[in-house]
């Protein structure tokens, strides 16, 4: 089958490569996909950067759609043809989906509706269950103002559409003005330019002095600056899934103990049983309402992963990189 690999750290063009490896063949309790998208992530541009390998060789990406060609034992015959999307397929494994078949356990296969597409299923894994998981760690959000941060990038964009699917209204902030307009799109009513505004300052004047109910945020190390700025109410929640800086971030306990602020952070790619099945049945009933929007914002041919990489590591695409095998 072809596949794209990489078997050290750095740059794109530097370490991944284009050719051929065995077609695997599913194990009990696993599936054999075969492939029509794979999905590109920041998280996979940080792993190929800097993640120590776990394999000689890493095939990455953990997100794709696809058909089911093959099942191992213990399967069901009936999952064959079967149109899918897949979460964790390269998380803690060598085997991810940047290539023309994936092995791996079942439920990590998870049934398509009939009217979403193979591109916007390899948006599932990552962004979309992300986002699911946030909103439901946020709690209902009817009537309440979330801060969304990154409104204009692939997990944000779900949030905005979620929070405001629940009743919330979303202020979110955004860089460039074409993730300013993708925030809008989204259902933001306020949308923060926060390379140029103070985010702290706008918060306050659109509520009035009183900050919003929840943050949902991608960037915990600017958040936790904005904190003692009030930017959030007494008794509020940020919840959290990710941070430009990594280790130690600075937080005002004084803030935080007398405002009785609640931080809640979490990784989608280690969900329990129990948040993953809730969260996957969630999109579902989503995806089959037609009540979530997923936007591809540019395709590329697995020969061209280099540039798909080098897309999503400059952030100038808005939308969701996906690879078309």
């Amino acid at each position: 089958m072809k596949a794209a690999w990489y078997r050290s750290n750095g740059l794109a063009r530097d370490v991944l490569e284009v050719g051929d490896l065995p077609t695997p063949q599913p194990g009990p309790g696993e599936v054999r996909v075969k492939l029509h998208t794979s999905g590109v992530n920041p998280s996979d541009v940080k792993s190929r950067l800097k993640r120590p390998l776990i394999a000689e060789r890493i095939v990455p990406h953990s997100d794709g759609g696809g058909v089911v060609d093959a099942v191992g034992d213990g399967v069901p015959a009936s999952r064959l043809g079967e149109r899918v999307w897949l979460w964790n397929a390269q998380w803690q494994r060598p085997m991810g989906t940047a290539c023309e078949h994936v092995v791996l356990p079942a439920q990590q296969a998870v049934a398509l509706p009939d009217q979403v597409d193979f591109d916007a299923a390899a948006c599932l894994g990552i962004p979309a269950l992300t986002a699911v998981q946030a909103i439901h760690l946020a709690g209902p959000l009817q009537g309440k103002t979330v801060l969304v941060t990154g409104a204009g990038n692939a997990v944000g964009h779900c949030v905005t559409q979620l929070a405001v699917l629940q009743g919330a209204t979303v202020i979110g902030t955004a860089g460039a003005p074409a993730r300013q307009q993708h925030a809008r799109d989204a259902g933001a009513l306020h949308v923060i330019d926060y390379q140029r505004e103070s985010v702290a300052a706008r918060v306050a004047g659109i509520t009035q002095g009183r900050g919003v109910d929840v943050v949902i945020d991608m960037d915990f190390a600017s958040t936790a600056a904005l904190l003692p700025h009030k930017v959030l109410k007494p008794h509020g929640q940020v919840v959290c899934y990710g941070s430009n800086q990594a280790g130690e971030v600075a937080v005002d306990f004084r803030t935080l103990l007398f405002e009785s602020i609640q931080l809640t952070f979490f990784l989608v790619y280690e969900l329990t049983p129990t948040d993953r099945a809730r969260a996957v049945q969630t999109l579902t009933g989503l995806l089959d309402a037609d009540q979530l929007r997923l936007a591809v914002g540019q395709t590329f041919a697995l020969d061209d992963i280099a540039a798909a990489h080098e897309a999503v590591e400059a952030g100038r695409v808005v939308g969701n990189v996906v690879i078309r095998l």
